[in-house]
């Protein structure tokens, strides 16, 4: 990371990453739903110093504030308000967009709203669509849905890497700097993740939604990647995704899961031909796939079953 503000929206800090600050091409990186701006440091070396990667912890993670109001501010309505904010910030009236897990559905929502979708580019979404395996999301639901403490760091570190396997993570060093990123003493003594327990109170208050009819209504082009083993994203889904997108792009990374790092070689070479390719050489979709039942709709449904 070469530089790192903090953006205020509204009574919120936004914690910003940057990477490459004067590059002449800028991607906006937007992290999972318990993760945060730095996981996307691997992406920033292999796209190179071509390219700004502007990337935010999202309210309740990472070095960004936490709610006092967690019904209100972890919701994807009040994640787009930051976004647009934080591009505004950054005056990018047409910026090119990546997101992972909840970042990518972030970009997805923002590129089929009615309003925004014109600051959208080119949509990038790491392992993540309009529908997603049921278990996969209560497992990872049900995960982040307690607190987790440690007693030291070293019992921090191994179940971090017992639970992010499935990223593809390869050498030891990688391990200990994304454990060293997602660790915070608690008063105690103790230790736990860097995100506030209560992000997954969205699944409670967010307003469920057709994920289908968003991604019909996306007009940039579009590009899926999909982690090998995916848990959420199911390699069947892709071709429905298709259907409403013709030109759309998909790329599968071998040996990973939910979600892909994103940090070596062979998994950003094809997000930089997707990057590099003319838009005029993308139409958009003519007519839209008929609508399923949203995972978002779904998820905020049982969310309350399994945790009240």
């Amino acid at each position: 990371m070469d530089l790192l503000e903090f953006v205020r929206v509204r009574e919120l800090d936004i914690a910003v990453r940057i990477w490459n600050p004067h590059a002449k091409r800028t991607l906006i990186a937007w992290h999972g739903l318990a993760r945060h701006g730095g996981d996307f440091a691997g992406l920033a070396r292999e796209l190179g110093s071509e390219w700004r990667v502007i990337a935010p912890d999202t309210p309740g993670r990472g070095l960004s504030s936490w709610s006092l109001f967690p019904s209100h501010d972890y919701l994807y309505s009040h994640y787009m308000a930051v976004a647009i904010a934080l591009l505004d910030h950054y005056q990018l009236e047409y910026v090119d967009w990546l997101g992972t897990s909840m970042g990518g559905l972030l970009g997805m929502l923002i590129a089929a709203d009615e309003q925004h979708h014109p600051r959208i580019a080119r949509l990038i979404l790491n392992d993540v669509g309009p529908e997603l395996n049921k278990e996969g999301l209560i497992a990872l639901s049900s995960y982040f849905g307690v607190t987790h403490r440690f007693n030291n760091f070293a019992d921090l570190k191994a179940e971090l890497t017992k639970h992010y396997a499935s990223f593809g993570i390869s050498s030891e060093e990688e391990w200990r700097e994304l454990a060293l990123g997602s660790a915070r003493r608690l008063p105690d003594g103790s230790w736990t993740y860097h995100f506030d327990p209560r992000i997954g109170e969205q699944f409670i208050h967010d307003t469920p939604r057709d994920t289908w009819a968003d991604w019909a209504n996306i007009r940039c082009p579009v590009m899926v990647i999909r982690g090998e083993t995916s848990t959420l994203l199911d390699a069947d889904t892709l071709p429905k995704m298709a259907q409403a997108q013709p030109t759309l792009q998909t790329f599968t990374a071998e040996g990973c899961g939910h979600a892909p790092m994103l940090n070596n070689a062979i998994q950003v070479a094809p997000i930089r031909r997707f990057l590099d390719a003319p838009l005029n050489t993308f139409r958009a979709p003519e007519q839209p796939a008929t609508a399923s039942p949203s995972f978002i709709h779904w998820l905020a449904t049982h969310w309350r079953r399994w945790f009240h």
